[in-house]
């Protein structure tokens, strides 16, 4: 490994994979990507169905915990994050959603001009390849975005039936595109095995001379010569290593670690800083500041045909469908548990969606005779309703406890801490109960469920949620972008002000959450600043 490179990347997630990608192709520049997990050559991790079990699996996952949330009942929330090549589209339920066009000209209106859904649309396009159901592909882009309609359970004709009895919009080919309206969630799966951005962006790029990669490399320090930015330590190995960056440093390590490192290298508020004798180099109050996240909860009911758990519940069942994904590679391990769902408004006195909803043919519990693992389907068929709400309000935090950069930093969601979090839940619930009643779902579901969000009161709705409800994993905004004046702490082109030579590009950089699934606004985010960083190379300003 060389001493000095012109970019250095650090975290190989969704968004550094992207950045590894493009800022090598040319061969002019030589890129650095440095990765604190190892290789993503795992079967479970191939496997789609297999984050079942990376989602508790210490070698792939940092499997982050909030503090006690008071809005949760002082409940500890589970983090999980990819420590792995990938990064969490490795260990992720692959859903691809874009979010609402909306919710990029929130982006734009924050501050940030060039953001807005006319300029970020192309983007998308040149990332997609979309397979659609019947097996065409559209656009030539280097992310498979696959339609697994004809594979998804036979239960999905009940839930197509009730949206129907409902009145509600169908979006059969566009729940990924933003659009409103249900259909089945695409997936990034490519020939039946997971398509991360690992598989997409970095693994074409690696038999390029002028890309390298140092997995098992723990960043621990950003390094500066004044307000330049010039070199980045590491830990690999039990060896403390350096490296400089002749153009830029860009920082991919996630919502959770973007500002932890940050802080730790000097830049976050100032009084945080000096609590734990570190040198200031740029005081930013935004930075860890504006968490947010999706909050959602599950309804279970039973059945009264079998669902997914017949099939990976039982070890026939298990046995069955891995001889059919070894053979051919299909069956239900090459599928999500996310199969079929959309973006709605609960009321149509709103202008645009603000829950999104999801309809799993499977039911499971993530605690099983005191092992913790995802996917373990209750022995009895079952299924799933579930929702959260689109555009969060509350905000919560990522701040260190320790300078030392192996320590944990405390996650503090800070979630329902405003009136609209807690009328959002209510509405989702009222919603649930509504599809739970239509003349198709009540063919479907076999027993008065355990919680009934239909004839529950507001109260009780409030009461169940705060005792049950969990991340949907859609940490993000923690180095949100937006002017300084305003809290925020990178400029458009995702620049950490003040500084020079270094960018923040991941989910902590989003101004505020997208509507659904963050993954692919990540990707979307990290093509552009691409492009921010070539065309600034060329122009000597690197």
């Amino acid at each position: 490994m060389k001493i000095t490179y012109d970019y250095v990347i650090i975290g190989a997630g969704s968004a550094g994979c992207v950045l590894a990608g493009r800022l090598s192709e040319s061969g002019k520049y030589s890129v650095l990507l440095i990765e604190a997990g190892g290789s993503d050559a795992k079967f479970w991790i191939k496997t789609p169905i297999g984050y079942g079990i990376t989602f508790f699996d210490k070698k792939v996952n940092w499997r982050f915990n909030s503090v006690p949330d008071k809005g949760l009942l002082d409940r500890t929330l589970y983090v999980p994050r990819g420590k792995v090549i990938g990064g969490s589209s490795s260990i992720n339920a692959m859903v691809y959603a874009r979010g609402a066009k909306s919710d990029f000209d929130d982006w734009r209106d924050a501050g940030n001009p060039g953001w807005g859904w006319d300029e970020v649309k192309p983007t998308f396009e040149a990332i997609e390849r979309r397979v659609t159901k019947d097996g065409t592909e559209l656009g030539s882009g280097p992310l498979t975005v696959s339609d697994r309609q004809n594979d998804y359970h036979p239960l999905k004709r009940f839930f197509t039936k009730a949206v129907k009895q409902l009145q509600l919009a169908s979006a059969d080919d566009g729940v990924a595109q933003g659009e409103e309206g249900f259909g089945p969630y695409l997936i990034n799966t490519r020939n039946g095995l997971r398509c991360s951005s690992a598989d997409a962006f970095l693994r074409p790029a690696l038999s390029r001379k002028n890309l390298h990669v140092e997995k098992y490399a723990h960043a621990t320090k950003i390094l500066f010569e004044g307000t330049q930015a010039v070199g980045v330590e590491f830990i690999q190995n039990n060896q403390t290593r350096t490296v400089k960056a002749t153009r830029e440093i860009i920082l991919s390590a996630g919502a959770i670690q973007s500002p932890q490192l940050l802080q730790i290298s000097g830049i976050g508020p100032r009084d945080l800083l000096k609590q734990y004798g570190i040198k200031v180099v740029k005081a930013l109050d935004g930075v860890g500041a504006h968490l947010q996240d999706h909050l959602g909860v599950n309804y279970y009911y039973r059945a009264t045909e079998p669902t997914l758990n017949a099939q990976l519940g039982t070890r026939l069942g298990q046995l069955i469908a891995g001889i059919k994904f070894l053979l051919t590679r299909k069956g239900p391990l090459t599928l999500s548990v996310n199969q079929m769902g959309g973006l709605i408004r609960s009321s149509k006195e709103l202008t645009r969606p603000d829950l999104q909803i999801y309809f799993n043919p499977l039911s499971y519990s993530t605690e099983v005779a005191g092992k913790r693992r995802l996917t373990k389907p209750d022995p009895w068929p079952g299924f799933i309703l579930s929702f959260n709400s689109c555009r969060p309000t509350s905000t919560g935090s990522v701040k260190i406890n320790s300078a030392d950069p192996f320590t944990m930093p405390d996650i503090d969601f800070n979630y329902l801490s405003t009136n609209q979090d807690r009328e959002d839940v209510i509405a989702g619930a009222r919603f649930i109960g509504k599809l739970q009643n239509s003349p198709a779902m009540q063919e479907l579901i076999g027993a008065e469920p355990i919680f009934d969000p239909s004839k529950a009161s507001d109260e009780a709705i409030i009461a169940d949620f705060r005792k049950r409800a969990g991340s949907v994993y859609h940490t993000s905004c923690t180095c949100r972008m937006a002017p300084e004046a305003d809290g925020g702490v990178l400029d458009s082109e995702l620049k950490v002000h003040g500084i020079k030579g270094l960018r923040v590009v991941d989910a902590s950089s989003f101004p505020n959450v997208t509507s659904a699934n963050t993954n692919a606004p990540t990707i979307m985010l990290a093509w552009r600043a691409a492009e921010f960083i070539l065309r600034d190379g060329e122009r000597g300003n690197g």
